[in-house]
């Protein structure tokens, strides 16, 4: 094959470093002989792809025209660019040349023919073992774990998203990945940016709530109680005025569950939840109660990720049970003995999961309209309740209903949207939405409450319910409280040696760039060696990922910003000592 020269040492490379994407190329079918006759040179001189209707990808426009657009600016050391399609190289090759060494650049090829033409005409191992280059197949988890593998480029820098405008001649799958991958990116981002900013918040949360959690019981004892039920999740969207009325002074079969935040609306319609959940760390759930008819909440059990903010857990009426969740202290502490749930980033999420995994047989979503239906962005009764209008900043992203109409929206419902979908892709149980005008939901068929009626969709055995709530009952069954050996004496004694060091280093900086951060690579290491820290020092850690892989070059008032570093993650240290340690105060 004359034109693939570089074809075997490119393959035999990814199949060292990157099994998961040679295993898909070599499950795909693809004629050789076709790909050698398709790449060609044009009329212009310059290497082509011959389509199915003969003409180049190049032949009306050359490649200059496409590429010389994709500029790039500031932060360009410290971002990525995500290509989607690659054709025989050109977008590729001009990213490789156009962005220094540091830049990461991962590329989505959906047509394993043109993965393999462009893998043929240039040599792309140095780049491929430096890690800089990553191709990934056309899967939805593979587009998952690059754009996770992307957090230093998140928040040190840019992560841009360029779309092959030659390779959309081939087909829709082009588009159809970018939109994917727009979606990924978009969503990542939002959780990068609250991780970074609240982190601190809602793991130092999950420390005051440490012990209380512990006696509060375990979610266990409800692991499969859902079956033969129908779970339905009331949200707090305008169109829970619409709906309500088709539940009040009913007597249900199925499981109702709700948020904290939108029980105040329920109550207002004259629905009572078998239970209730929070997720959210910030105070402003403290605003809830102003609202909540605390009296009526006393029979509701909440479900409380151990992130809750403290005082909003504290100031509830009713019977309490943690919910550990994903990204604290329970994924080391309680993984493989307790439920350590990813909650997303929306309480609807999570209501979803959780309900999955008690085995739900099927969920109604009511009141999930993820957009402004109307003029209002929730139902009476909600804290957040407020004029469409006057929240424009917010939600101002424009969607389609059912009929095609434009609704407004934000890009964190739409995140949590998106997160839904996924969810409801990869179950096998059934869901429904009682639709009422907002954000159509993938993977939920839209019914009316004639339809809910016709189908029984709320009809389960009453047994199953009796024995899901005796469940909760024993869920609250206090359990004995961990407790962790204190670290901070030695960790303050190894900064503090690593300081000293490195204040001998930055005496003579210009010689000392290699030694410093190398340096700074082994206290990364140390930082993130023990996984019980980790959670509570992850904006430390990324501060430290940032000095030895975001910083080309190393300044005198860098070490400063050393010192205040270290002085935080002591600080922290210490503090997680005093809540988990054997001598602390808020021991069980």
């Amino acid at each position: 094959m004359k034109l693939y020269h570089f074809l075997k040492d490119n393959l035999d490379v990814i199949k060292e470093m990157n099994p998961a994407l040679h295993s898909w190329l070599w499950s795909q079918r693809y004629d050789m002989q076709t790909l050698e006759k398709s790449v060609f040179h044009n009329a212009h001189g310059a290497l082509d792809w011959r389509m199915q209707n003969g003409q180049g990808m190049f032949d009306p426009v050359p490649p200059t025209a496409w590429y010389g657009k994709w500029t790039y600016g500031e932060n360009v050391d410290k971002s990525a660019t995500v290509i989607i399609g690659c054709n025989v190289g050109y977008g590729l090759n001009h990213v490789l040349t156009a962005t220094p060494p540091s830049h990461k650049i991962v590329v989505l090829e959906p047509r394993p023919e043109m993965l393999l033409a462009c893998l043929g005409q240039t040599d792309y191992t140095p780049f491929l073992r430096e890690k800089r280059l990553h191709f990934i197949p056309p899967l939805e988890s593979a587009v998952q774990e690059a754009v996770r593998h992307l957090d230093l480029q998140f928040l040190f820098g840019r992560v841009i998203l360029r779309e092959d405008t030659p390779s959309k001649q081939l087909g829709p799958e082009y588009s159809h990945w970018l939109l994917r991958c727009r979606a990924r990116m978009e969503s990542f981002s939002v959780e990068m940016t609250t991780l970074r900013l609240r982190q601190d918040v809602m793991v130092g949360n999950e420390l005051k709530n440490f012990s209380r959690a512990a006696g509060d019981g375990s979610l266990m004892p409800l692991k499969g109680t859902g079956s033969g039920l129908t779970g339905v999740i009331f949200g707090a969207g305008p169109s829970l005025d619409v709906n309500a009325a088709h539940f009040r002074d009913r007597s249900p079969d199925a499981l109702y569950v709700t948020s904290l935040q939108a029980l105040p609306a329920l109550q207002r319609q004259g629905i009572r939840p078998h239970f209730c959940l929070a997720i959210d760390y910030s105070e402003g759930m403290r605003a809830v109660y102003s609202r909540l008819d605390k009296e009526a909440a006393r029979n509701v059990p909440l479900i409380y990720s151990t992130k809750l903010d403290p005082v909003a857990l504290a100031e509830y009426p009713g019977p309490t049970i943690p919910l550990w969740t994903l990204g604290g202290l329970s994924t080391f502490v309680f993984n493989g003995r307790e439920l350590v749930l990813d909650a997303g980033g929306n309480v609807g999420v999570t209501m979803l999961r959780l309900l999955c995994w008690m085995g739900m047989e099927r969920i109604l979503l009511v009141g999930q309209d993820f957009a402004c239906p109307g003029d209002t962005t929730h139902a009476g009764g909600h804290h957040g309740k407020a004029d469409a209008a006057s929240v424009s900043r917010i939600y101002n992203v424009k969607v389609k209903d059912i009929a095609g109409r434009e609704i407004l929206t934000s890009p964190q419902l739409l995140a949590a949207r998106r997160d839904v979908e996924d969810d409801l892709s990869r179950t096998t149980i059934k869901a429904y939405n009682l639709y009422g005008g907002g954000s159509p939901i993938k993977g939920a068929a839209n019914v009316t409450w004639a339809e809910v009626c016709g189908q029984k969709l709320l009809e389960s055995s009453p047994e199953n319910l009796e024995n899901l709530m005796a469940a909760m009952k024993k869920a609250r069954t206090p359990a004995p409280r961990p407790v962790f050996e204190a670290r901070a004496r030695a960790w303050s004694s190894s900064l503090r040696n690593v300081e000293k060091r490195l204040e001998k280093l930055f005496k003579k900086l210009d010689k000392n760039q290699a030694a410093v951060n190398q340096l700074l690579g082994q206290v990364e290491v140390f930082v993130k060696q023990d996984p019980l820290y980790t959670p509570y020092l992850f904006n430390e850690i990324m501060d430290l990922a940032g000095l030895v892989r975001a910083r080309s070059r190393y300044e005198l008032r860098d070490m400063a910003e050393i010192r205040s570093l270290f002085k935080r993650i002591v600080a922290k240290v210490r503090e997680m000592d005093r809540y988990l340690g054997q001598g602390s105060a808020h021991a069980a």
